[in-house]
Protein backbone atom coordinates (compact mmCIF):
# COMPACT_ATOMS: atom_id res chain seq x y z
CA UNK A 1 0.00 0.00 0.00
CA UNK A 2 1.35 3.38 -0.98
CA UNK A 3 -0.09 6.55 0.88
CA UNK A 4 1.44 10.08 0.56
CA UNK A 5 2.19 11.32 3.97
CA UNK A 6 3.14 14.60 3.21
CA UNK A 7 -0.76 15.39 3.36
CA UNK A 8 -1.46 14.49 6.99
CA UNK A 9 -0.53 17.40 8.81
CA UNK A 10 -3.06 20.25 8.76
CA UNK A 11 -5.73 17.26 7.67
CA UNK A 12 -8.07 18.30 10.07
CA UNK A 13 -7.62 21.98 8.71
CA UNK A 14 -8.28 20.68 5.51
CA UNK A 15 -11.79 19.17 6.67
CA UNK A 16 -12.97 22.40 7.43
CA UNK A 17 -11.24 24.68 4.95
CA UNK A 18 -12.93 24.11 1.41
CA UNK A 19 -9.61 25.62 -0.32
CA UNK A 20 -7.75 23.12 1.41
CA UNK A 21 -5.14 21.25 -0.85
CA UNK A 22 -5.81 17.27 -0.77
CA UNK A 23 -3.24 14.32 -2.59
CA UNK A 24 -5.67 11.76 -3.05
CA UNK A 25 -7.74 10.76 -5.79
CA UNK A 26 -10.21 9.18 -4.46
CA UNK A 27 -13.80 10.43 -4.87
CA UNK A 28 -16.49 9.03 -2.59
CA UNK A 29 -20.43 9.11 -2.72
CA UNK A 30 -20.56 9.42 1.59
CA UNK A 31 -24.17 9.68 0.81
CA UNK A 32 -27.21 7.31 1.39
CA UNK A 33 -29.31 5.45 -1.72
CA UNK A 34 -32.79 7.78 0.03
CA UNK A 35 -32.57 11.00 -1.31
CA UNK A 36 -33.45 14.02 0.60
CA UNK A 37 -37.11 15.34 0.78
CA UNK A 38 -37.74 18.90 -1.28
CA UNK A 39 -35.72 22.04 0.37
CA UNK A 40 -33.66 19.40 2.67
CA UNK A 41 -29.97 20.25 3.20
CA UNK A 42 -27.12 17.73 4.15
CA UNK A 43 -23.63 19.10 4.66
CA UNK A 44 -20.77 16.85 5.17
CA UNK A 45 -17.28 17.16 6.05
CA UNK A 46 -14.56 14.42 6.34
CA UNK A 47 -11.71 12.35 4.95
CA UNK A 48 -10.57 9.76 2.53
CA UNK A 49 -7.97 7.81 1.63
CA UNK A 50 -6.97 6.21 -1.79
CA UNK A 51 -5.19 2.50 -1.38
CA UNK A 52 -3.18 1.10 -4.21
CA UNK A 53 -2.34 -2.57 -3.19
CA UNK A 54 -1.29 -5.25 -5.63
CA UNK A 55 -0.22 -4.59 -9.41
CA UNK A 56 -0.62 -0.52 -9.21
CA UNK A 57 1.01 -0.58 -6.29
CA UNK A 58 4.42 -2.52 -7.79
CA UNK A 59 4.29 0.04 -10.43
CA UNK A 60 4.69 3.05 -8.00
CA UNK A 61 7.17 1.01 -6.27
CA UNK A 62 9.52 0.43 -9.08
CA UNK A 63 9.14 3.83 -10.22
CA UNK A 64 10.56 5.27 -6.46
CA UNK A 65 13.19 2.76 -7.09
CA UNK A 66 14.60 4.18 -10.70
CA UNK A 67 14.17 7.47 -8.82
CA UNK A 68 15.92 6.56 -5.90
CA UNK A 69 19.18 5.39 -8.05
CA UNK A 70 19.33 8.44 -9.88
CA UNK A 71 21.48 10.91 -8.16
CA UNK A 72 21.97 12.83 -10.78
CA UNK A 73 18.58 13.11 -12.53
CA UNK A 74 19.19 12.31 -15.77
CA UNK A 75 17.49 8.84 -15.96
CA UNK A 76 14.27 10.09 -14.16
CA UNK A 77 12.75 10.04 -16.81
CA UNK A 78 15.54 9.38 -18.50
CA UNK A 79 15.52 9.80 -22.93
CA UNK A 80 12.03 10.15 -24.03
CA UNK A 81 10.37 7.01 -24.93
CA UNK A 82 13.71 5.11 -22.89
CA UNK A 83 11.56 4.32 -19.47
CA UNK A 84 8.30 2.99 -19.83
CA UNK A 85 8.71 1.38 -16.04
CA UNK A 86 9.12 5.26 -14.92
CA UNK A 87 6.08 5.92 -17.26
CA UNK A 88 3.91 3.56 -15.94
CA UNK A 89 4.46 4.68 -11.95
CA UNK A 90 3.66 8.35 -13.37
CA UNK A 91 0.37 7.33 -14.52
CA UNK A 92 -0.04 5.79 -11.13
CA UNK A 93 0.78 8.93 -9.34
CA UNK A 94 -1.55 11.26 -11.59
CA UNK A 95 -4.28 9.72 -12.58
CA UNK A 96 -4.75 7.10 -10.15
CA UNK A 97 -3.22 9.63 -6.95
CA UNK A 98 -3.06 7.40 -4.20
CA UNK A 99 -3.16 9.24 -0.70
CA UNK A 100 -5.20 11.19 1.68
CA UNK A 101 -7.69 13.88 0.72
CA UNK A 102 -10.22 15.97 2.50
CA UNK A 103 -14.34 15.50 1.69
CA UNK A 104 -16.50 18.80 1.57
CA UNK A 105 -20.02 18.53 0.51
CA UNK A 106 -23.37 19.73 0.16
CA UNK A 107 -26.85 18.34 -0.67
CA UNK A 108 -30.35 19.46 -1.52
CA UNK A 109 -33.45 17.52 -2.04
CA UNK A 110 -35.16 18.86 -5.04
CA UNK A 111 -38.31 17.57 -5.48
CA UNK A 112 -40.11 14.19 -7.17
CA UNK A 113 -37.30 12.05 -5.46
CA UNK A 114 -34.75 14.15 -7.12
CA UNK A 115 -31.47 15.59 -5.00
CA UNK A 116 -28.38 17.46 -6.18
CA UNK A 117 -24.66 17.53 -4.58
CA UNK A 118 -21.52 18.90 -4.54
CA UNK A 119 -18.59 17.82 -3.46
CA UNK A 120 -14.71 18.96 -2.77
CA UNK A 121 -12.02 16.26 -2.45
CA UNK A 122 -9.34 18.03 -2.57
CA UNK A 123 -7.91 17.03 -6.26
CA UNK A 124 -10.89 18.14 -7.73
CA UNK A 125 -14.63 18.83 -7.50
CA UNK A 126 -17.78 16.65 -8.55
CA UNK A 127 -21.42 17.47 -8.90
CA UNK A 128 -24.42 14.77 -9.51
CA UNK A 129 -28.10 14.55 -9.69
CA UNK A 130 -29.89 11.59 -8.48
CA UNK A 131 -33.43 9.89 -8.21
CA UNK A 132 -34.40 7.33 -5.76
CA UNK A 133 -37.21 5.02 -5.79
CA UNK A 134 -38.75 4.33 -2.26
CA UNK A 135 -40.24 1.36 -1.14
CA UNK A 136 -41.16 1.59 2.94
CA UNK A 137 -37.69 1.25 4.66
CA UNK A 138 -36.09 0.55 0.73
CA UNK A 139 -34.53 2.66 -1.63
CA UNK A 140 -33.01 2.34 -5.28
CA UNK A 141 -31.11 5.04 -6.34
CA UNK A 142 -29.74 6.23 -10.20
CA UNK A 143 -27.33 8.91 -10.36
CA UNK A 144 -25.05 10.66 -12.73
CA UNK A 145 -22.14 12.03 -11.94
CA UNK A 146 -19.19 14.77 -13.20
CA UNK A 147 -16.23 15.86 -11.86
CA UNK A 148 -13.24 18.14 -12.78
CA UNK A 149 -9.69 17.86 -11.38
CA UNK A 150 -8.78 21.38 -10.62
CA UNK A 151 -5.33 22.79 -12.01
CA UNK A 152 -2.78 23.82 -9.16
CA UNK A 153 -4.40 22.66 -6.29
CA UNK A 154 -1.64 19.69 -5.95
CA UNK A 155 1.71 20.45 -4.82
CA UNK A 156 4.61 18.29 -5.50
CA UNK A 157 4.92 14.51 -6.37
CA UNK A 158 6.55 11.63 -5.08
CA UNK A 159 7.76 11.08 -7.99
CA UNK A 160 11.12 13.59 -9.62
CA UNK A 161 9.67 15.31 -12.93
CA UNK A 162 5.90 14.32 -12.20
CA UNK A 163 4.42 17.84 -11.76
CA UNK A 164 1.13 17.75 -10.31
CA UNK A 165 0.86 21.37 -9.95
CA UNK A 166 0.18 21.50 -13.52
CA UNK A 167 -2.83 18.77 -13.15
CA UNK A 168 -6.30 19.07 -14.68
CA UNK A 169 -8.83 17.12 -16.61
CA UNK A 170 -12.35 16.24 -16.48
CA UNK A 171 -14.71 12.91 -15.91
CA UNK A 172 -17.78 10.99 -15.26
CA UNK A 173 -19.53 8.26 -13.36
CA UNK A 174 -22.24 6.19 -12.43
CA UNK A 175 -23.54 5.06 -9.40
CA UNK A 176 -26.49 2.74 -8.70
CA UNK A 177 -27.05 2.36 -5.02
CA UNK A 178 -29.65 -0.20 -2.96
CA UNK A 179 -30.40 1.16 0.78
CA UNK A 180 -32.26 0.29 3.69
CA UNK A 181 -33.27 3.39 6.01
CA UNK A 182 -34.58 2.70 9.90
CA UNK A 183 -37.40 4.36 11.42
CA UNK A 184 -37.05 7.91 12.46
CA UNK A 185 -33.61 7.94 9.76
CA UNK A 186 -31.26 6.43 12.57
CA UNK A 187 -29.01 3.86 11.31
CA UNK A 188 -29.17 3.89 6.75
CA UNK A 189 -27.46 1.32 5.16
CA UNK A 190 -26.03 1.19 1.40
CA UNK A 191 -24.37 -0.64 -1.74
CA UNK A 192 -24.35 -1.20 -5.41
CA UNK A 193 -22.11 -1.19 -8.37
CA UNK A 194 -20.07 2.28 -9.61
CA UNK A 195 -18.67 2.96 -12.76
CA UNK A 196 -16.61 5.84 -14.77
CA UNK A 197 -13.92 7.44 -16.29
CA UNK A 198 -11.60 10.45 -16.00
CA UNK A 199 -8.97 11.63 -18.07
CA UNK A 200 -6.50 13.72 -16.55
CA UNK A 201 -3.04 15.58 -18.22
CA UNK A 202 -0.05 17.80 -17.08
CA UNK A 203 0.64 20.43 -19.19
CA UNK A 204 1.49 24.26 -18.30
CA UNK A 205 -1.73 26.30 -19.01
CA UNK A 206 -1.63 29.84 -19.90
CA UNK A 207 -3.95 32.83 -20.68
CA UNK A 208 -0.75 34.48 -22.88
CA UNK A 209 -2.25 34.87 -26.94
CA UNK A 210 1.71 33.45 -27.32
CA UNK A 211 3.00 29.78 -26.96
CA UNK A 212 5.47 31.19 -24.39
CA UNK A 213 6.54 29.54 -21.55
CA UNK A 214 8.69 31.20 -18.32
CA UNK A 215 10.90 28.67 -16.81
CA UNK A 216 10.89 24.89 -17.10
CA UNK A 217 8.01 23.20 -18.56
CA UNK A 218 6.69 19.86 -16.95
CA UNK A 219 7.27 16.41 -18.55
CA UNK A 220 3.74 15.95 -20.44
CA UNK A 221 1.51 13.39 -19.49
CA UNK A 222 -1.67 12.54 -20.82
CA UNK A 223 -3.87 9.06 -19.66
CA UNK A 224 -7.26 8.08 -19.53
CA UNK A 225 -8.86 5.93 -16.81
CA UNK A 226 -11.71 3.37 -16.83
CA UNK A 227 -12.97 2.49 -13.62
CA UNK A 228 -16.06 -0.47 -12.06
CA UNK A 229 -16.59 -1.79 -8.53
CA UNK A 230 -18.65 -1.57 -5.96
CA UNK A 231 -19.72 0.87 -2.72
CA UNK A 232 -21.02 -0.21 0.83
CA UNK A 233 -21.92 2.26 3.33
CA UNK A 234 -23.40 2.51 6.57
CA UNK A 235 -24.70 5.48 8.74
CA UNK A 236 -26.00 5.89 12.48
CA UNK A 237 -26.84 9.31 14.52
CA UNK A 238 -29.51 11.18 15.73
CA UNK A 239 -32.09 14.34 14.82
CA UNK A 240 -29.86 16.65 12.73
CA UNK A 241 -26.11 14.92 13.30
CA UNK A 242 -24.67 11.60 11.77
CA UNK A 243 -21.57 9.97 11.35
CA UNK A 244 -21.17 7.50 7.90
CA UNK A 245 -19.00 5.16 7.14
CA UNK A 246 -18.18 3.83 3.79
CA UNK A 247 -15.57 2.14 1.42
CA UNK A 248 -15.39 1.15 -2.07
CA UNK A 249 -13.26 -1.49 -4.05
CA UNK A 250 -12.67 -0.40 -7.92
CA UNK A 251 -10.58 -2.29 -10.89
CA UNK A 252 -8.77 0.32 -12.86
CA UNK A 253 -7.53 0.58 -16.42
CA UNK A 254 -5.47 3.52 -17.57
CA UNK A 255 -3.81 4.18 -20.33
CA UNK A 256 -1.49 7.23 -21.42
CA UNK A 257 1.52 8.65 -22.34
CA UNK A 258 4.18 10.22 -20.51
CA UNK A 259 7.75 11.18 -21.95
CA UNK A 260 6.84 9.57 -25.02
CA UNK A 261 6.27 6.27 -23.47
CA UNK A 262 2.85 4.85 -24.31
CA UNK A 263 1.74 2.35 -21.21
CA UNK A 264 -0.83 1.17 -19.66
CA UNK A 265 -1.21 -0.03 -16.19
CA UNK A 266 -4.48 -2.12 -14.32
CA UNK A 267 -5.22 -2.91 -10.50
CA UNK A 268 -7.37 -2.75 -7.59
CA UNK A 269 -8.14 0.48 -5.60
CA UNK A 270 -9.17 0.55 -1.95
CA UNK A 271 -11.28 3.48 -0.92
CA UNK A 272 -11.96 4.25 2.64
CA UNK A 273 -13.99 7.39 3.37
CA UNK A 274 -15.72 9.17 6.30
CA UNK A 275 -17.91 12.10 7.25
CA UNK A 276 -20.05 13.78 9.58
CA UNK A 277 -23.45 14.73 8.37
CA UNK A 278 -25.47 17.42 9.29
CA UNK A 279 -28.96 17.78 7.83
CA UNK A 280 -31.19 20.67 8.37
Amino acid sequence: MFFRARCAPGLALALLAANAIGCGGGSPLLHPARTLKSGDVRAAGGVSAHVVPGSLGEDLRRARDIAARDATGTSSPGEPGQNPDYAKGALVTAAIAPGLAPFVGARVGIGNAFEGGLAYTGRGVRADMRRSFDDGPYSLSLGLGVSTALYGRQQGSTLPNVDLGALHGYGADVPILFGWESLNGLYSVWAGPRGGFEWVSVETLTSEPKDITIGRSPVRLEATRWYAGGVVGIATGFNHVHVALEAAVAYQIVNGTYNANDVGIRGLTITPASAVWWTF
